[in-house]
């Protein structure tokens, strides 16, 4: 027989689509703060929020919160993005009682508590639901705003780097211009150091071979002498 809580909840109850977890071994106290988080939210904010959440239900809730939407969708063939989280609730489960020894033979009561989990998603009032959409069309036309302008922005620079081309091809024609100047000088002086040495060599031999013949006038007069 349902107690009266439970009547009146049922009654009060707001229309949608239900997914219930039962028996989740966390306390309904952790659980309704992280409840508390996503109430009221549209689908889509619920989840981030519970993504970056840090708490321990966070995880199952956003499980729970994927499967009433699956549910909508499948049941009711409604767009997840006019959903948003109408009621969500955590009731007390079973709650295991076991004991820990403490001192002097006595003993201490450990309560493992359990939670129920609902959740229940509909669709977004009228009246929010074009503020979302205006709110989305706004999001969509700053997004390509940004990058429209990006884009310019590329072309642009690739514009301005193909006009400043020109004077580096320039400075590049330069530097090739007075590489061959140089190449060709150290040419030139190559030739001129062949030519002196060439000329240091002919003078060489020219030397020796007057050094010889001078032996050997030299020589001729000393063998006149010794004939006389």
């Amino acid at each position: 027989m349902a107690t009266t809580a439970e009547t009146l909840r049922r009654t009060n109850e707001k229309p949608g689509t239900r997914a219930v977890l039962r028996n989740l071994r966390t306390s309904a106290y952790k659980v309704r703060e992280v409840l508390d988080l996503v109430r009221g939210q549209d689908v889509q904010r619920a989840l981030e929020i519970l993504q970056f959440c840090e708490r321990g239900p966070a995880e199952p809730v956003a499980k729970l919160l994927n499967s009433a939407i699956a549910n909508t969708e499948a049941n009711d063939d409604m767009d997840r993005d006019e959903l948003f989280v109408a009621a969500c609730f955590a009731d007390e489960g079973v709650t295991m009682k076991r004991m820990k020894p403490r001192a002097r033979g006595r003993s201490g009561r450990i309560r493992k508590r359990a939670s129920h989990i609902t959740i229940i998603v509909a669709r977004l009032p009228e009246d929010r639901l074009e503020r979302l959409n205006a709110e989305r069309t706004a999001q969509q036309g700053t997004r390509r705003r940004r990058v429209a302008g990006s884009r310019a922005a590329r072309i642009a620079g690739g514009r301005k780097q193909t006009q400043e081309s020109t004077p580096i091809e320039e400075t590049v024609g330069a530097d090739e211009s007075i590489a061959e100047e140089t190449s060709a000088v150290s040419e030139e002086a190559t030739i001129e150091a062949e030519a002196q040495q060439t000329e240091a060599a002919e003078a060489s031999e020219a030397q020796i071979a007057e050094t010889t013949e001078t032996q050997d006038s030299a020589e001729t007069s000393d063998e006149s002498k010794e004939d006389k």
